[in-house]
């Protein structure tokens, strides 16, 4: 099995609603969607294209990834070994209405499951755009896993 990269993960931070932010069904995890906060602090708010660049847009999708993964990371006990694929991501990304790249901005979150899971890392993917989300957050995404 190939190593995990090591990086620093954010602290998990608690739900801002009703629902669970980690749940597990057979051999997969579920992870809810996650903004561009470090802890509390939401690192990236506005719109991609407007208010931040596409390379801005990118850093906060990258920073949803890794809340994704401390979230994942505390629920497997601290073993990500234990993770066989990363499946699924789904981004929504906060922009205008003719802005046509979120593809491109969820790279940033795709980018960074490769770079640490290697090829369990690669997965299957939507990139959608919308004109609101929660707190102002430029990105939110979510993921799901098979682990053993």
């Amino acid at each position: 099995m190939q190593a995990i990269k090591a990086v620093s993960l954010p602290p998990v931070s608690t739900p801002r609603g009703s629902y669970t932010p980690i749940l597990r069904s057979g051999e997969f995890v579920f992870v809810s969607g996650q903004g561009p906060r470090w802890g509390d602090e939401l690192r990236y708010k506005g719109k991609v294209d407007c208010d931040l660049t596409v390379e801005q847009g990118q850093e906060a999708a990258r920073l949803c990834a890794l809340n994704i993964i401390a979230q994942l990371n505390g629920f497997l006990n601290h073993d990500l070994r234990r993770v066989q694929q990363v499946v699924r991501v789904a981004g929504v990304v906060r922009c205008a209405d003719i802005f046509e790249k979120q593809a491109l901005v969820m790279n940033g979150a795709s980018d960074l499951f490769l770079e640490i899971f290697g090829e369990r890392g690669r997965h299957v993917r939507i990139a959608t755009g919308t004109s609101a989300l929660p707190s102002g957050m430029a990105v939110e995404v979510e993921a799901m896993f098979r682990v053993i």
